[in-house]
């Protein structure tokens, strides 16, 4: 069967998100006896060679790596390890649908950024995605509810701390190539977690009792060759989730396949039913609902204005 580069784009979107989705198993599943930096140590250093030979594919040769742009290499990349530093803390703590979908927030945060960064007219249907989506995620936090834990406010931050580095890789993008900001951004990612464990590796601030806390706070723990074979997996699954998901925006338009990204939310919904026997509430099934509409009216409105741009520019 031949299929055109828009389906064989989706179809990569498609399975990376799949593959990207076990990584927050793994990660959940372990964050109540491990702490957080000593995966991401694991991770990162497991992806750095599976990272180069990705540069090498992507980039044609590895001197991309080198750049004089370093310092805003790393705040990009810092960026980025602090979005999913609170991403990963809120899983810790919440449902995994939950937390999936409220960090799907994250195209509203970059219109609101985008506006106020590059001057970016917010039009009507923006507007809407805004409402919609804001009304989406109280839903999902019902602060009407007699206990709010504020861990849900974590997917949240991390939503915005992705939309800041979605724009700090437009601004990069001009000169940098995809390879290397994805190589340095994972070097961010193993310094920032040896600096926390530098501060809370001895243990000395154990004894956390919020499921979030604990497992920033959390000494550095032994393990079993089994706990560390996942946390090493977690390397080859960011380092495969990555060239699917590079690939699928490079064959494709990014309109066509962008709204693909919300099957993360499927998998969100299936892992914590089937590993934790938990589902949303049916008031947070509409705020999911609302999320999902809302982010899709948004790529729909980047999508014409982009399209009104170029029959502009022709």
């Amino acid at each position: 069967m031949n299929l055109t580069a828009t389906q064989r784009g989706i179809l990569a979107l498609v399975v990376g998100i799949a593959v990207f989705s076990l990584q927050d198993v793994i990660l959940k599943r372990l964050s109540g006896d491990y702490p957080l930096y000593q995966a991401m140590i694991i991770r990162s250093l497991t992806a750095v060679p599976l990272l180069l030979i990705i540069v090498r594919v992507l980039d044609g040769r590895l001197t991309t790596i080198t750049t004089p742009n370093w310092g805003w290499m790393f705040a990009r990349g810092f960026l980025n390890f602090t979005a999913y530093t609170a991403y990963y803390l809120g899983l810790a703590a919440m449902p995994m649908a939950d937390t999936v979908a409220l960090f799907f927030t994250a195209p509203l945060f970059i219109t609101i950024a985008a506006a106020l960064v590059f001057k970016e007219r917010i039009g009507a249907m923006n507007l809407l995605a805004l409402l919609a989506g804001f009304a989406g995620m109280l839903m999902i936090f019902n602060p009407s509810a007699s206990v709010f834990d504020p861990a849900a406010l974590l997917p949240v931050l991390g939503a915005f701390g992705y939309a800041l580095t979605q724009l700090a890789t437009r601004v990069l993008g001009r000169t940098e190539t995809a390879g290397a900001m994805t190589f340095w951004g994972n070097l961010t990612f193993l310094a920032s977690a040896l600096a926390l464990a530098a501060v809370f590796g001895s243990g000395a601030y154990d004894g956390a009792t919020h499921p979030s806390l604990a497992f920033l706070t959390r000494g550095w723990q032994a393990m079993p060759v089994r706990d560390l074979l996942l946390f090493m997996a977690c390397g080859l699954i960011a380092s495969i989730g990555l060239s699917l998901l590079t690939y699928a925006y490079r064959v494709a338009p990014s309109s066509s396949v962008a709204p693909f990204e919300y099957s993360f939310i499927i998998w969100g919904v299936l892992w914590g039913w089937l590993f934790w026997a938990q589902l949303p509430t049916s008031l947070a099934w509409g705020g999911i609902a609302l999320l999902i509409g809302a982010g899709l009216l948004v790529i729909r409105a980047e999508a014409q204005s982009e399209k009104a741009a170029h029959e502009g520019a022709a």
